[in-house]
């Protein structure tokens, strides 16, 4: 089943691409897709030949000489067969499972392959990608260094997305007010298939991107290339590429300073840079202490401190009377 899975969603590209991988987390990911079939084969298949031989052993027939047991209760021996094997693989999957997790958190680091950033917003219906540290941006198209850790920062401008490279690594969401991390690797250069794994409106099979892995001083040459030839990316540039409508593949020169965070912070969230999730309750409600404790420099009396002991004194039976 996760065989026939992985082919149905890689199919949309013409080849299995789940089953190609050209990096260090997805060789990791496809190592561990076996194992599961692995150990999901080992119960399907003896539970399928049981299923043909009960059926055909016990099928209904003149003369037939199945034993008859009406009061037959429990089998202890059967009992700890098909409890003790699933526990036994659920914990061998789970073990891998989270080894693997762990080991995939944060890119190696490596003193000849400093990791690039790329960060990524998912728009209706596009990809929009910024390079801090190049002070470039593109749209459908993302170039990187092969051999070469790239770490990801995700968020959206738009509904909830996926982002997903197959070759390189598996899915990652994009969410509004959220900055998600995802580090991916080509080892090779080569055209890689980027697409969105998640539904988000009516042009969303249009959510594709070209990933192209070349070698470092071919990249380097790519980043003069668009500093030199591309227009700059303007905020209301920007505004009009956020607007709902397909693109075609775009570069530019450079773009407004700080506009990552700026799309994070619009829609109510904050960077991680830690990891990849944010706990947005805890933001409003340190906002919310921020904003009602009294700094040390305000003194009894003044107008911030009486307004708030104002309001201790308020009756709230009161103020809900006058209110209706």
């Amino acid at each position: 089943m996760t065989v026939l899975t992985a082919v149905l969603l890689s199919g949309c590209s013409g080849s299995y691409l789940v089953l190609d991988p050209k990096g260090p987390v997805a060789e990791t990911q496809q190592r561990l897709i076996i194992i599961s079939v692995i150990l999901c084969a080992i119960v399907v298949i003896p539970v399928l030949c049981i299923l043909v031989y009960i059926v055909w052993r016990y099928r209904d027939k003149p003369n037939n000489k199945a034993p008859y047991t009406p009061h037959w209760e429990d089998s202890k021996v059967l009992e700890i067969i098909w409890w003790g094997i699933p526990v036994i693989i659920i914990g061998i999957l789970g073990f891998y499972t989270a080894r693997d997790t762990y080991a995939l958190v944060k890119p190696p680091v490596a003193a000849d392959s400093k990791p690039i950033k790329i960060q990524v917003t998912s728009l209706d219906w596009k990809w929009f990608f910024t390079y801090p540290d190049q002070k470039i941006a593109t749209v459908n198209y993302v170039e990187i260094p092969a051999g070469v850790p790239v770490q990801f920062e995700l968020t959206s401008d738009a509904p909830m997305n996926s982002f997903w490279i197959p070759q390189l690594g598996g899915q990652e969401y994009t969410m509004p007010g959220m900055a998600m991390q995802l580090w991916l690797q080509a080892d090779q250069p080569g055209d890689y298939y980027g697409t969105g794994a998640n539904f988000s409106g009516r042009e969303f099979a249009h959510m594709r991107f070209q990933v192209v892995a070349k070698t470092q001083a071919e990249f380097n040459d790519w980043v003069q290339q668009v500093k030199k030839d591309s227009p700059a990316l303007t905020q209301e540039g920007y505004a009009k590429l956020a607007t709902p409508g397909t693109a075609e593949k775009a570069l530019y020169s450079s773009y407004p300073d700080g506009l990552f965070q700026s799309i994070v912070d619009k829609n109510g969230g904050h960077m991680n840079h830690s990891g990849g999730g944010h706990d947005m309750g805890g933001m409003q409600h340190e906002g919310s202490l921020k904003q009602s404790a009294p700094s040390k420099e305000e003194k009894p009396g003044s107008s911030s401190t009486k307004s708030m002991d104002d309001m201790k004194g308020m009756d709230m039976k009161d103020m809900q009377h006058n209110h209706n």
